[in-house]
């Protein structure tokens, strides 16, 4: 299942420096506004110790874990959605992407050029909130008035959907608010799924800190972001991007070791790998063997027969049952034939709904 995760700032926050760590690409990091002209993409795999496990029980051919994509995109500044710095092409970027990860600056460097002067993160958040809501207000400026006179005109039940969920919209967008916060019907959401909303998508604040306070856990910029955020309901993952800079340069081993000797127990990139995995309600089965060991991502409250067409649309089609287990169970009786023994192997239909964590043979024909 593809995913795709957009990370987005001022210019000068970080991005680029998070970015490199994240793919461990060498992509330009230059202290001035516009160093990434185009997105850059990168994968990362998810962290998951189960797959470890899995690895060292069946010792299989290839192992495969569970991955998603990060999207660098270039700084955004004041005006982008009336075109300044790179403008909508910035906009049109995000809309590409599943979810957001604000970049904000919560550090002081006379050596880092600020673009707004001064480091002052809620009005960094705000500039760049301020010109996704207008963005998204341009897209439905232009089309509720067509839509609304075809409404009126015919009564068609779907046009009158799309009038209400976009008059919704723009009163809420008007009152600074993202749509994210707005509470639509799924009808209203279907209606307007195709504009892709830039305030709609869920979003991730990541506050990009001093080393002193990834060890500590906050600072006086940092307390701020997280209020802001709990009043959108949004997250905030504290993180160094210099910290996860040099970690994206040791091994393993030598990463683990010098994330003790700061005292910190797990990477700000890791963080942000788990939380933006579930921002987005997304969860892992396994398939396991000899041959192949792989982690699968779905979503959360997906029927055993969709997660079945993940892994190729003919063992949906011709889904018979879901030979499964828990990776629970496996990891406390030890082997799958201990697993059976105790009665904890099952047969699942097509409507069963699949859990984190389940270790699945689908059973098919076409």
């Amino acid at each position: 299942m593809a995913l795709k995760a957009g990370i987005v700032g001022l210019p000068n926050v970080g991005k680029s420096t998070l970015f490199n760590a994240i793919t461990k690409k060498n992509i330009l990091a230059a202290n001035y506004p516009f160093a990434t002209i185009d997105p850059n993409v990168g994968v990362v795999t998810v962290p998951d110790s189960r797959l470890e496990y899995l690895e060292n029980l069946y010792n299989p051919e290839s192992l495969v874990p569970t991955a998603f994509e990060f999207t660098d995109i270039a700084g955004l500044v004041k005006g982008a959605s009336q075109g300044e710095g790179l403008g909508n092409k910035f906009l049109s970027h995000i809309r590409e992407v599943d979810a957001i990860v604000e970049v904000v600056r919560c550090f002081d460097d006379a050596n880092i050029t600020h673009v707004e002067g001064n480091t002052d993160p809620i009005r960094d958040i705000e500039i760049i909130n301020v010109e996704l809501i207008l963005a998204d207000l341009e897209i439905i400026d232009n089309r509720l008035d067509k839509i609304r006179k075809k409404a009126e005109t015919t009564k068609d039940k779907d046009a009158l959907i799309e009038v209400s969920a976009l008059t919704k919209s723009k009163e809420a967008l008007e009152k600074n608010v993202p749509l994210r916060l707005v509470e639509f019907t799924e009808e209203e959401l279907h209606s307007i799924k195709a504009f892709n909303f830039i305030t709609l998508k869920p979003l991730i604040y990541a506050a990009n800190v001093d080393e002193d306070t990834a060890v500590i856990g906050y600072n006086d910029y940092t307390k701020l972001v997280q209020e802001y955020a709990e009043r959108e309901n949004s997250g905030v993952i504290l993180m160094s991007a210099k910290i996860e800079s040099e970690l994206a340069e040791l091994s393993d081993i030598e990463k683990k070791t010098f994330l003790e000797e700061l005292g910190i127990t797990n990477s700000g990139l890791d963080k942000l790998i788990f939380a933006t995995y579930d921002l987005l309600g997304l969860q892992t089965f396994f398939t396991a063997g000899p041959k192949e060991c792989r982690a699968w991502t779905f979503k959360k409250n997906m029927t055993a027969k969709e997660c079945a067409g993940i892994i190729h649309s003919d063992i949906e089609r011709g889904f018979i049952k879901a030979e499964t287990m828990s990776f629970v169970d496996l990891e406390k009786y030890g082997d799958e034939k201990k697993v059976q023994e105790a009665g904890r192997l099952r047969l699942e239909g097509k409507d069963y709904k699949m859990q984190d964590g389940d270790i699945v043979y689908f059973r098919f024909n076409v």
